[in-house]
């Protein structure tokens, strides 16, 4: 079995998860792990001298458990995806396009390559970026649990974006930045082809020790 590993981070808003499960559409084969669902219980999470729960620093998510669960994919992701089948999954739209053997994991979040551990398993890294103004409009519409308090997005949200990316781009390399203003469809134009031809790299290899 032949494996990829595509890393979807970049500023909160920016438009991962929406990037993520339309590749997840439209290639077989494909499963996404979201940062998201790894933060720690509220009561473990870290508050500044702001009063401000410290969601966006690397110690609020449980990263143990997550890359159990990459490693658990890597191991043998025909048995993981078996285990995490969805009951309807979806049709689709590349499947004589990609052979059998061939797996791809998308891991999506907000701290993927500040985290090196994590960070080395990738092969692509898609970094989505947005203005500031465009971002703390679209954090407003969503809806959080817990809620965001008054001020969280200008007194923590957003300068731990700006802490983090720096941090980032001082010791990751090989990152492709994203326009997260764009259209979703060409976003995802732009991700898809550059899959599609990792995947038919793989495909030739395995061809060629057949």
């Amino acid at each position: 079995m032949r494996q990829i590993i595509i890393g979807i981070g970049g500023v909160t808003n920016g438009g991962k998860t929406t990037l993520a499960n339309k590749v997840y559409e439209h290639i077989p084969n494909t499963f996404i792990i979201s940062q998201d669902k790894y933060f720690k219980d509220e009561s473990l999470v870290a508050v500044d001298s702001s009063g401000f729960k410290q969601y966006d620093v690397i110690d609020a998510l449980d990263m143990d458990s997550m890359m159990l669960d990459i490693e658990s994919w890597r191991k043998d992701p025909r048995s993981f995806l078996k285990i995490h089948e969805l009951k309807n999954p979806p049709n689709f739209k590349d499947s004589t396009e990609v052979r059998d053997d061939v797996y791809i994991l998308i891991i999506e979040g907000f701290l993927l390559f500040n985290y090196k551990p994590l960070n080395d398993l990738f092969d692509r890294r898609y970094y989505l970026q947005v203005p500031y103004e465009v971002c703390k409009k679209r954090r407003c519409t969503r809806v959080y649990v817990p809620p965001d308090p008054p001020g969280y997005f200008d007194g923590h949200v957003w300068p731990m974006y700006v802490k983090n990316r720096k941090e980032m781009e001082a010791t990751v390399s090989a990152l492709i930045y994203l326009d997260g203003t764009k259209m979703r469809d060409e976003l995802f134009s732009i991700v898809h082809e550059e899959i599609m031809i990792e995947i038919q790299k793989l495909a030739g290899k395995t061809l060629e020790n057949d």
